[in-house]
């Protein structure tokens, strides 16, 4: 069941995304050639820290770290590292979740690492954009497929897949709250958006084809952590 917030959570949600925002500024800044994907990881859990705020990915399930870090060719969920060092010509994708006042925020943005080619700077310029028309799509009384339609449609249009077995999702007292809202899908069919409704849009967008290598699930077999997202 997809909750409603009133203005007063709205208003705490608003305030934690601000500083999510600012945490996540600072992990931008410190990556660079040279930086290990850990130690980004441990200035994003200082800086959660100093807002008094909590880490939303660490223990969830198990999940060891406060930072997903994911470099090149892995999309979402790859785990921090002293032994995964950037180098120029990289892209990263850091997604980073925190708890303040009892609500969630969840936010992820992929950045380049010193030079980096063109084909990369233009994935991340139309990941950015596909992100800004499907929010141009939440809207009281728009469909949920508007949003995924929209992501899709400019995606595609510029030469990328979108993932498909991977979702965003809603969010607020819980980290992951329905609805799952997937980055494919046809305008005008899901549920009716309404005024109240917190979601978190995540477009995950491949060079190639859609499909990914769920490395993950194999990592997690016969291990003590359960898999995160």
């Amino acid at each position: 069941m997809v909750t409603i917030k009133n203005s007063e959570e709205i208003k705490i949600m608003r305030q934690g995304g601000k500083i999510l925002a600012l945490i996540l500024k600072k992990v931008i800044k410190a990556a660079k050639p040279g930086v290990s994907t850990l130690e980004l990881n441990s200035i994003a859990e200082e800086e959660i820290k100093k807002f008094k705020a909590a880490p939303a990915f660490k223990d969830y399930r198990n999940y060891p770290f406060a930072l997903c870090a994911s470099v090149n060719d892995e999309v979402v969920h790859s785990f921090p590292s002293a032994k995964k060092i950037l180098k120029s010509g990289d892209i990263i994708g850091l997604d980073l979740g925190i708890k303040y006042r009892g609500y969630y925020s969840d936010m992820a943005v992929t950045v380049g690492i010193g030079k980096i080619n063109n084909q990369a700077k233009k994935l991340i310029k139309s990941t950015k954009n596909a992100l800004i028309k499907g929010l141009q799509q939440v809207k009281d009384g728009n469909y949920l497929g508007d949003i995924s339609s929209a992501i899709q449609n400019y995606a595609e249009k510029n030469g990328f897949s979108v993932v498909r077995d991977l979702t965003g999702h809603g969010i607020g007292i819980k980290l992951h709250e329905d609805p799952l809202i997937p980055n494919f899908g046809a305008g005008k069919t899901g549920i009716i958006l309404r005024q109240g409704m917190t979601f978190a849009i995540e477009p995950m967008i491949n060079q190639g084809d859609y499909n990914i290598k769920k490395w993950l699930d194999n990592f997690y077999r016969g291990r003590k952590f359960i898999r995160p997202f």
